[in-house]
């Protein structure tokens, strides 16, 4: 089994707010991250499977490219995760929420190969890890 890990940058903004509470409660809870702001996200995808035999490759990293571009940056690049994002109606746009997001926009466009993890940077100190898995402490 080989992993193939492809890394793309877009930029998107947000706020964190829970509709079922107060502007004060939300301010409690999320702090300065209740008011709009952006970030330059790292997206890494890592695929896995075994190489074809015909061209050594798991997957062709320009196609992996093409395709991250097309299903997820295309579509949060440069917008307003929490009102230009149909697919995040009703979610906090928190990292978590936006590696499981593009977890279920990847993996079903995969062939030949497996999603193996999503990582998601918000900034240079922090990341989230998705590995497919919800549910499971």
């Amino acid at each position: 089994m080989i992993r193939l890990t492809k890394r793309v940058e877009f930029c998107a903004a947000h706020r964190y707010a829970n509709p079922r509470w107060s502007e004060e409660e939300n301010r409690r809870r999320f702090g300065k991250a209740v008011n709009l702001h952006g970030h330059n996200y790292v997206l890494e995808v890592t695929i896995q499977g075994e190489p074809a035999p015909e061209t050594g490759m798991v997957m062709d990293l320009k196609a992996l490219k093409d395709l991250i571009v097309e299903v997820v940056v295309d579509h949060l690049d440069h917008k307003n995760l929490n009102l230009d994002v149909p697919a995040l109606e009703g979610r906090i746009p928190t990292s978590e929420n936006l590696a499981v997001l593009i977890w279920d926009l990847l993996g079903p466009r995969l062939h030949g190969c497996a999603l193996s993890r999503v990582c998601l940077r918000e900034d240079a100190g922090s990341s989230v890890e998705y590995f497919g898995e919800r549910g499971r402490p």
